[in-house]
């Protein structure tokens, strides 16, 4: 004996999934294939943070950053600077763009910098005296805000002697959700 099909139900619709159903199985197997893929590409680091360098020459001193240039929301990263001195630099200052802090918690800087400032919004680190022929190496722990999301801010670095510009360092980062 067969059970009675519920008022509410239709058989063909229902059990056997026809006419729209079918396609809505499709729309589900699309969009769950869309979210398999983000994630396998962010498995394979497409949005991560490998880092890149960067370099700045000029006659006085050269600048190597090393950092990534796109980094994901809520994870801790590094920044390596790396100053070399052509000719002795007395007040040697890194000037960091709004953009190095924008979204961001500062969670070290090692070694510790001589002094810290604001010039004209833009972070500057004083380094201190760098000898002829002589390097400083300053890394900068980082921690994306998660509910920050960026395409190409600008973050920028400048090295000055004092108040006079040495060079200037130019780069974007881009922060994915």
């Amino acid at each position: 004996m067969a059970a009675d099909v519920p008022d509410a139900l239709v058989l063909r619709r229902h059990r056997d999934l026809g006419g729209a159903q079918r396609r809505g199985i499709w729309a589900r197997r699309l969009v769950l294939s869309a979210l398999a893929a983000v994630s396998l590409l962010a498995l394979l680091n497409v949005f991560g943070q490998r880092p890149e360098t960067r370099v700045a020459v000029a006659p006085a001193a050269s600048l190597e950053l090393y950092a990534p240039a796109t980094v994901r929301g809520g994870l801790l990263w590094s920044a390596r600077f790396h100053v070399t001195a052509h000719r002795e630099l007395r007040r040697a200052t890194l000037v960091l763009d709004p953009g190095w802090a924008e979204g961001m918690a500062i969670n070290t800087i090692e070694p510790s910098p001589a002094g810290e400032a604001s010039r004209d919004g833009r972070l500057a680190l004083e380094l201190g005296h760098i000898p002829a022929g002589g390097s400083y190496l300053l890394f900068v722990q980082f921690q994306v805000n998660p509910t920050n999301v960026a395409w190409h801010r600008q973050q920028n670095v400048e090295l000055d002697d004092g108040d006079r510009r040495i060079l200037s360092l130019h780069r974007s980062v881009t922060i994915f959700p």
